[in-house]
């Protein structure tokens, strides 16, 4: 059984009957399975509301931290992300919550078919909104103390996080050797690293597909189960998975500038993401999302001496 299996199965009929149940108001006619993640069955209703239903037990605390958060910090940030409009509760049909919101439009950059321009033009747009998601006003005003946990995944902790990375590269046995030699090299520094102290309001979970691209421009930032208070290089790895390495500069100018350890705990965490992402794309065979893992990992290897 992969990590990413679910415990429960939602499909048409259960979705049908939980709108049913719960807003009928909805009147719901179209419902079409938009996709699945690690933890979530997203599916549109009438072309016009997204809603999420949790596919694993361990995403259940996620989605209250969801409804807690983002109608708080959707007017703090520039980029929409999904704000609920329905909330739906634990029922006999389906014993967990789960939400709707405006469905955003765009897709996913595996699936963009982006240039190195049109990534150069994503990442400082991304800079922008990490600037603004880890401000310490937008701590402040989501009043995180009271409402979210401090690094609940220890994606700060580098060596319980340089060993997780390790598994998965094992796992990823055609990678050229090359590549894993710069890899090692990346895990190697960042192992020693401590702990960090660094706390800002994050994402928790910024990686490929989690960012929506429409004409150009980054339509919507999704799947917010993960928000948490933690190192900033938690969100911060997107930069080197993602943007080109000539292009990264241009992505700190509008963010703000970074010391050499915060950098290596992005791209220590960009080496995992990345390759938990490519073995997941082949075992759902995601031709584009495996090719956009793939190049993300090389992408995060480059220029590290």
């Amino acid at each position: 059984m992969a990590e990413w299996d679910p415990d429960v199965t939602i499909d048409e009929p259960l979705v049908r009957a939980l709108l049913a149940e719960q807003f009928p108001q909805l009147g719901a006619q179209s419902v079409q399975l938009l996709g699945e993640g690690f933890d979530n069955s997203v599916w549109v209703v009438d072309g016009e509301w997204s809603f999420r239903f949790p596919r694993r037990a361990v995403a259940v605390d996620l989605v209250a931290r969801e409804l807690a958060v983002l109608p708080r910090l959707a007017p703090l940030v520039q980029i929409p992300i999904p704000v609920p409009a329905f909330v739906g509760t634990e029922s006999e049909l389906f014993r967990r919550p789960f939400f709707g919101h405006r469905l955003l439009a765009g897709v996913e950059p595996a699936d963009a078919l982006l240039t190195d321009a049109d990534r150069a033009h994503l990442g400082g747009c991304i800079g922008r909104f990490l600037r603004e998601l880890h401000a310490p006003a937008t701590r402040e005003a989501i009043d995180v103390e009271r409402m979210l946990p401090v690094d609940p995944n220890r994606r700060a902790d580098m060596p319980f996080r340089v060993a997780k990375a390790r598994e998965w590269l094992d796992r990823l046995t055609d990678l050229a050797s090359q590549h894993r030699s710069a890899a090692e090299r990346i895990l190697d520094d960042g192992e020693l690293l401590g702990p960090s102290s660094n706390e800002v309001l994050v994402h928790g979970d910024l990686h490929v597909r989690h960012v929506l691209i429409d004409e150009g421009e980054i339509s919507g930032v999704i799947d917010w189960g993960d928000v948490c208070v933690g190192d900033p290089a938690i969100d911060l790895q997107f930069v080197w998975s993602v943007v080109p390495p000539d292009a990264r500069d241009e992505v700190l100018a509008n963010y703000g500038p970074l010391d050499d350890e915060a950098e290596l705990r992005a791209r220590v965490l960009a080496i995992m993401l990345s390759t938990v992402l490519v073995l997941y794309a082949r075992h759902e065979r995601l031709a584009a999302l495996e090719r956009e893992s793939l190049a993300g990992l090389e992408r995060t290897l480059v220029d590290w001496d």
